[in-house]
């Protein structure tokens, strides 16, 4: 990983207080899609989030408040998808196609017939950035050799930013989740964010919590001495048969 002090230190980045965002959690738009502001821009619990209108592409930064939440302790796994991770129906890799999990979370999904509105090419490009500069990362789920689900986020210190994830067969991404959970808590992680809350990740035990105390655990989490390795660390077979 890049060390923060041979980042270039001309940017300068500049974001309003937290306080300021509007009751949709929209901080501020302009800026710009770099390492430098998007970093930053985690480090102070906003995150980027283009708005499209009419063919125009807007930057917008947000910090919602509730902020959504996983627990690393309590994942909740269902028994079907427990016992689909122990047979080890999916291959489960972290870091092999950092591309293609971004590309499949930006397609089209059922219940969403046009691409993802948001993952555009500009924020696929500045996130492959950061996977190249070793802050942005991806947990894959394969079938006979085809990548069928994942998941990707940015990790700074003891903080996952989940950004999105997709599935091509059922449980595909749940798997990618539950098993970066999996490997965020071996590895010495505190805190997985992932935003704002959704039925999909309510079933995986996403909770919500007040953006003062998210700001408070982003700093104890940002203080860890921990890296997310090149390995992924997850053993289905300690998922407990009642889950």
């Amino acid at each position: 990983m890049l060390p923060r002090q041979n980042m270039p230190a001309h940017i300068e980045v500049y974001f309003p207080p937290l306080a300021t965002a509007d009751a949709d959690g929209l901080l501020m738009l302009g800026g710009e899609l770099t390492p430098e502001w998007i970093l930053e821009a985690y480090r102070r619990a906003i995150f980027p989030w283009p708005i499209l209108h009419r063919g125009m592409e807007i930057l917008a930064w947000f910090s919602p408040d509730p902020r959504a939440i996983l627990e690393l302790s309590q994942v909740h796994v269902s028994r079907r998808l427990a016992r689909r991770l122990r047979r080890g129906e999916f291959e489960l890799t972290c870091d092999r196609d950092f591309t293609g999990v971004m590309a499949g979370c930006a397609g089209p999904r059922r219940q969403q017939p046009v691409p993802g509105t948001w993952i555009t090419p500009a924020m696929q490009a500045a996130y492959g950035h950061l996977h190249q500069l070793g802050y942005a990362h991806s947990v894959e789920a394969w079938q006979d050799g085809q990548l069928v689900g994942g998941v990707y986020g940015v990790a700074l210190g003891g903080m996952f930013a989940g950004e999105s994830m997709f599935h091509r067969v059922r449980d595909a991404s749940k798997a990618a989740l539950v098993a970066l959970a999996g490997h965020l808590a071996s590895r010495g992680y505190t805190l997985l964010d992932i935003q704002q809350a959704t039925p999909h990740t309510a079933s995986l035990g996403a909770t919500e919590i007040r953006r003062s105390l998210y700001c408070r655990r982003l700093r104890e989490a940002l203080a860890r001495p921990v890296h997310f390795g090149s390995r992924l660390e997850f053993d289905a077979s300690t998922l407990g048969r009642d889950s």
